[in-house]
C-alpha cells in the first residue's frame, strides 16, 4: 500500500512511525513533513490545505492508494469530498482506498464552533450551556454576558489556530473581548460568530475514537498539559506534553463517555448524512464524575497522539483500510498496558516570539529508552534545525506515570538547542 500522509508535526511523525511499521506499507510520502518524518518515509514539497489539484497529480503519479490527513485545515477545505469525486471520475487508481478524514460538512464539527453546539443540543449530549451571537447582534451579546455568572468563556466560531478561547475573569473582560472579536475582528473572519458559554469547573481529557461512519473504536485516552509553565502556570500553548492512561477515567466513567458521548454522535452523523471515515478527538471535562464535551476536533491532538500512537498495539493501516472497506466492526482495540509519558521541548519566547534555525544538539544520545518525535525540525544536510515554536518530545514508556516521565525528562535531557525548555512536571498530579 502507498501512503501519503499530510502534515508536518509531532502527531504526523507519530503516524508516520507507526504506518512505517505495518506490513501494509510499501511506501510513505509525507507532505510536507520534517526531519523526523524523514526517518520513516519521502518527505514531499507539497501545499497540503487547498491546491488539490496538485495532490491528485502527485496521487496519481506515485500510485497512491491511502491519504491519511493529520491537520485540520485540508478537511475543513474538503479534501476528502475533492478526491471522493476524483474517485468517481476514475481518476484515482484501481487500488484506490481513500481518504481517512470526514467530509467538508462533518468538518464543520471542529470548523465551526456553533454547529458543534447545536449538534450537541440536538442530541442531548452533555456540554456547557451557551449563546452565539455575530456582528448584527454585538449589543445583545452584551447583554447576555453582563447577566452571566463568571467566569465565561468566549469562543471564536472558526478555526483560529487554537488561540480563539477566551476565559473572562471579569464582566469587563468579557464586554471587551466580544466587542474585539465581532466588531473588530480580533481573530479575522473566526470570530465574525463568537460562542458565549458557561465555564465548567473539573478536570480535562482527551478521548480519541476511529469511525466508519457507522461502527467505532475506542483509542487509548490523553491528559495534555497547555500551559507554558510547571504547575500548569503562565500563557497558554499548543501543548507541552501528554500523559496515558488517564488514571481518573475508570471503567465506569468511561462507559458514561460512550454512552452518552459517542454512541449519540456517531448516530448523530448518520441522521445528519454527515460523511465521516476518520479520527474523533473528544475533548472532555469531568465535572464531579461526569463528563461533558469542550470542543470536537476531526483529527487526532498533538502532543497526544505522541502518547496514544506508541500505546497502540493494532497494525494501524490495517485498521484504514477496515474503516474505508467497512469492516471496522471487525477490530478489536490492543493496547500497551504501560503508562506513556510525552514532553515537548520548545523555542526559547514561545508561545510568544521565538527563533529558528538552531542547530539541535545529542539526537543520536537517545539510550533507546524513548522515542523521538520530530515537530518543528527541518534538516539541513547532515543537520537538525528547529524550525517552529514546538521543536520535538520526547516519548517513553513506564509501569507508572512516574516512571515514564522520568524517562522523558532524562531523554531531552540529553538533548540541546539554544533557548530550548520544556515542562519537566508532566503528569505531575498522579
Amino acid at each position: 500500500m502507498n501512503v501519503l500522509l499530510l502534515g508536518s508535526g509531532g502527531r504526523e511523525h507519530a503516524l508516520a512511525w507507526k504506518i512505517k511499521q505495518s506490513a501494509l506499507c510499501d511506501r510513505l510520502f509525507i507532505a510536507p513533513g520534517n526531519a523526523g518524518t524523514a526517518q520513516c518515509g519521502t518527505n514531499v514539497t507539497m501545499k497540503i490545505d487547498g491546491d488539490f489539484e496538485t495532490m491528485e497529480n502527485f496521487c496519481r503519479h506515485e500510485n497512491i492508494d491511502l491519504i491519511v490527513v493529520g491537520p485540520e485545515d485540508p478537511l475543513v477545505k474538503g479534501v476528502y469530498d475533492y478526491f471522493k469525486n476524483a474517485h468517481q471520475q476514475q481518476s484515482c487508481g484501481e487500488t484506490w482506498l481513500g481518504v481517512i478524514g470526514p467530509s467538508a460538512a462533518a468538518a464543520q464539527l471542529e470548523g465551526s464552533k456553533a454547529f458543534a453546539k447545536t449538534f450537541m443540543q440536538k442530541r442531548n449530549i452533555p456540554t456547557a450551556a451557551y449563546r452565539e451571537f455575530n456582528g448584527d447582534t454585538v449589543e445583545e451579546a452584551k447583554k447576555y454576558i453582563a447577566s452571566q455568572a463568571l467566569p465565561i468563556v468566549l469562543k471564536a466560531d472558526g478555526l483560529a489556530a487554537g488561540k480563539g478561547v477566551i476565559i473572562a475573569q471579569t464582566h469587563e473582560e468579557a464586554l471587551n473581548e466580544i466587542e474585539q472579536m465581532l466588531t473588530h475582528a480580533k481573530f479575522g473572519t473566526a470570530s465574525a460568530k463568537v460562542v458565549v458559554e458557561a465555564f465548567l469547573s473539573g478536570i480535562e481529557l482527551s478521548v480519541f475514537v476511529l469511525t466508519d461512519g457507522k461502527d467505532y473504536v475506542i483509542l487509548p485516552e490523553a491528559k495534555d498539559y497547555k500551559r507554558i509553565g510547571e504547575g500548569d502556570t503562565g500563557l497558554n500553548t499548543g501543548g507541552m506534553g501528554a500523559v496515558s492512561p488517564v488514571p481518573f477515567a475508570d471503567a465506569t466513567f468511561m462507559q458514561k463517555v460512550e454512552e452518552r458521548i459517542i454512541k449519540p454522535t456517531i448516530l448523530g452523523l448518520q441522521e445528519d448524512g454527515l460523511e465521516y471515515k476518520g479520527f474523533i478527538f473528544l475533548g472532555l471535562i469531568k465535572v464531579g464524575e461526569d463528563p461533558y464535551v469542550i470542543e470536537y476536533n476531526c483529527r487526532m491532538g498533538d502532543p497526544e497522539t505522541e502518547v496514544v500512537i506508541p500505546r497502540l498495539k493494532n497494525d494501524l493501516l490495517a485498521m484504514f483500510e477496515a474503516v474505508l472497506k467497512g469492516k471496522l466492526k471487525e477490530v478489536t482495540i490492543d493496547h500497551d498496558s504501560r503508562s506513556a509519558v510525552t514532553m515537548m521541548a520548545v523555542s526559547g519566547g514561545y508561545p510568544g516570539d521565538y527563533q529558528k534555525g538552531f542547530f539541535i544538539n545529542g539526537l543520536n544520545n537517545n539510550s533507546g529508552e524513548s522515542i523521538i518525535f520530530h515537530a518543528g525540525t527541518k534538516a539541513e544536510g547532515d543537520k537538525v534545525l528547529t524550525n517552529g515554536g514546538r521543536v520535538l518530545t520526547a516519548t517513553s514508556y513506564g509501569d507508572s506515570i512516574a516512571a515514564a516521565k522520568e524517562k522523558s525528562s532524562a531523554a531531552l535531557s540529553a538533548i540541546h538547542f539554544e533557548g530550548m525548555y520544556f515542562r519537566r512536571d508532566i503528569g505531575y498530579e498522579f
